[in-house]
């Protein structure tokens, strides 16, 4: 009997030392994580109807500057931006997609030397572009995020 309760004794000793594991301090682990997160980057591009079950990376980026491209071209190609900005260019929009799925547009021009009315252009965007169809917004880490990105449109005549 002797012989079992010093083991038992030691096995008892033994097994408190399995139950004394460091708990991980949060603050490190917060640390930690906030350094491997790359805030330059979101980690999924935001989305137009057609673009929402790519994985890729890379092609979610293209799926979504493509349809972006076609769906602002299809609403300002009857012809109104060109009375206003009559010569055949490019025009720059700045896109914002903001967290709750709003957008925004706005042109950038060069307004040194540009002989049109960047408030008739601001207009114009706006009226053609009011109803656009629903985005997704950009996320980061699972987390719906604001982002901007600008999107050449050639305008003809």
């Amino acid at each position: 009997m002797n012989k079992a309760t010093a083991l038992l004794l030691l096995l008892l000793l033994c097994s408190c030392q399995l139950f004394d594991r460091q708990v991980p301090d949060e603050e490190e682990l917060l640390r930690k994580r906030l350094g491997e997160i790359n805030w330059k980057e979101v980690s999924t591009y935001p989305s137009v109807a057609g673009c929402g079950g790519i994985l890729d990376k890379e092609a979610q980026k293209k799926c979504f500057f493509e349809g972006m491209a076609r769906l602002v071209s299809e609403r300002l190609n009857d012809g109104a931006l060109a009375l206003v900005y009559p010569e055949n260019d490019t025009l720059r929009v700045k896109v914002t997609v903001f967290a709750d799925a709003a957008v925004k547009f706005e042109p950038q021009l060069n307004e040194a030397g540009l002989s049109v009315n960047v408030k008739a252009i601001d207009s114009v965007l706006n009226a053609h572009l009011a109803d656009f169809p629903k985005i997704e917004p950009a996320q980061k880490e699972g987390v719906p995020v604001t982002s901007q990105f600008i999107l050449p449109v050639i305008i003809t005549k």
